[in-house]
């Protein structure tokens, strides 16, 4: 996994351990997204890239953005990571 993406992940990881308020429900989709994200990277070395990863962290900024900006912008970072990776 490149360096700036793990980087980003732990951003966000570390954005979620602040405990920031949101529902039990929206914490568990980040973790959720996160897990998908690590289980891509760990798979597919130089495979078919998984659309549904990018729509849902795509799902993820819009659902984000006006409540939690700093989460939306750190899963931005992620999705041009993966884009530069050719995910």
């Amino acid at each position: 996994m490149p360096e700036n993406l793990q980087q980003h992940l732990q951003q966000l990881r570390d954005q979620l351990a602040q405990n920031p308020p949101m529902s039990a429900d929206e914490r568990a989709k980040l973790a959720s997204l996160i897990q998908e994200i690590e289980l891509q990277l760990a798979r597919d070395a130089g495979g078919v890239p998984d659309e549904n990863l990018v729509d849902g962290i795509n799902l993820a900024v819009e659902l984000f953005e006006v409540d939690h900006p700093t989460l939306a912008g750190t899963l931005r970072n992620i999705l041009q990571s993966l884009a530069s990776m050719g995910i």
